[in-house]
């Protein structure tokens, strides 16, 4: 992965003592598809990852599978653990809803991070918080690419200027090799206790008392060059983002509170269409957009897109001109214009890549994961109190 500066976290709060507005800011990092596609080893990379699943499939009993598309952009944000404050740069993923570190107790190259990612893990010295209570209790998430494991403690958190006394968190002293490789220390669900691993209560629900508003709303930033690490975007926790949101929101109620999960009614692209009605989640942890097979199809024939097998990726010409995807929610079509959804990742031969893959669910669980694809496009307004999503339309600096 490329070299990138330690991100730096920048605060604004506006509110009273008891409750308020807080503003966190996050940063898009490299991609480390476009890295490895670029060096003209991804395929390889894949197989690797392949077998690391197997492996791993069969020595866990433990199954959860947030954080699906993990070779992608992320949007980045830093928070402070234990007495006194120790600093993490984790992923702020609404598609879980743990939170857990690296512990520094783990020694395995993975965990330290690899040279050639230009990035130091932040490890956490449990030893060195007065707070830091362990117990017995061992952690385990399951995800695509390998296992994190450790086990579970409270501490102290601080996100973005939000203090937690006790919040219960993942330890990890085992964690996959996939982790080693990007510039993350953990990773913070946005999800509902519902979807929590061992019951553990998550971040958002223990900080809800002291917002001025029980919803946070999403805004990711759009960049022509997608293997650039910037400012990539805003989550605002108690109120509504009106700079980088249009004021009409759209909202839906929740069909699980575990994802953020609800119906779509119908979908299409060009002269393919579907109304069958389906469940779908918003999750900023996957960058690009699972659909179902059916859907793919569909998708494929209309922009005429190639399977590139090595890559495991579908392409199309850079200079095409392609029809926007059409997503029915709660009776309004939101539009996703191909400027989203085809990125340019240096594949040669004036090729790009469809931000799109095949969900393979097996009918179990949502049938679409909408990505940073999706939320690029419509700010996501979380409703904790409510149990509702509210979308609005994204503004951008760049076209």
């Amino acid at each position: 992965l490329q070299v990138m500066r330690t991100t730096l976290l920048l605060l604004a709060i506006v509110g009273l003592a008891c409750s308020a507005v807080i503003k966190q800011k996050a940063h898009k990092i490299a991609s480390l598809r476009a890295k490895l596609i670029k060096e003209g080893t991804f395929g390889d990379f894949l197989a690797a990852q392949h077998l690391a699943r197997i492996n791993e499939g069969s020595n866990s009993a433990v199954a959860s599978q947030p954080f699906i598309d993990y070779y992608d952009d992320f949007y980045l944000g830093d928070i402070g653990l234990g007495t006194p404050y120790q600093n993490f740069t984790i992923v702020l993923d609404t598609g879980s809803s743990n939170l857990w570190v690296i512990d520094s107790a783990c020694t395995t190259q993975a965990c330290k991070g690899y040279p050639n990612s230009g990035y130091t893990k932040h490890q956490f010295n449990t030893a060195a918080s007065s707070t830091f209570v362990k117990t017995s209790q061992p952690f385990v998430i399951f995800y695509g690419s390998g296992s994190c494991r450790g086990y579970i403690a409270t501490d102290v958190l601080n996100l973005a200027g939000l203090v937690y006394p006790t919040q219960g968190l993942g330890v990890a002293t085992s964690i996959a090799e996939v982790f080693g490789e990007q510039p993350v220390d953990g990773i913070l669900g946005l999800g509902w206790p519902a979807l929590a691993e061992d019951n553990v209560v998550p971040p958002i629900q223990n900080l809800l008392d002291q917002l001025d508003q029980p919803i946070f709303t999403v805004w990711l930033d759009r960049h022509v060059a997608p293997s650039e690490a910037k400012l990539g975007g805003l989550i605002t926790y108690g109120a509504l983002d009106n700079v980088n949101c249009d004021a009409q929101v759209d909202y839906v109620t929740l069909s699980s509170k575990t994802y953020w999960q609800f119906p779509m009614t119908a979908f299409a692209i060009g002269a393919y269409s579907s109304t069958t009605k389906e469940e779908v989640i918003s999750d900023t942890g996957t960058s690009w957009i699972g659909a179902p097979a059916a859907a793919v199809s569909g998708i494929v024939k209309e922009t005429g897109a190639k399977y590139d097998f090595f890559n495991q990726l579908y392409t199309v010409p850079c200079s095409g001109k392609y029809p926007d995807m059409i997503f029915t929610i709660g009776g309004k079509a939101y539009n996703v214009p191909s400027s989203e959804y085809v990125l340019d990742l240096e594949l040669g031969k004036g090729n790009c890549a469809l931000t799109l893959f095949d969900m393979q669910g097996g009918g179990f669980g949502p049938s679409w994961i909408l990505g940073d694809t999706w939320i690029r496009t419509y700010c996501n307004i979380h409703d904790v109190g409510q149990g509702r999503i509210g979308f609005a339309k994204a503004h951008h600096s760049e076209i």
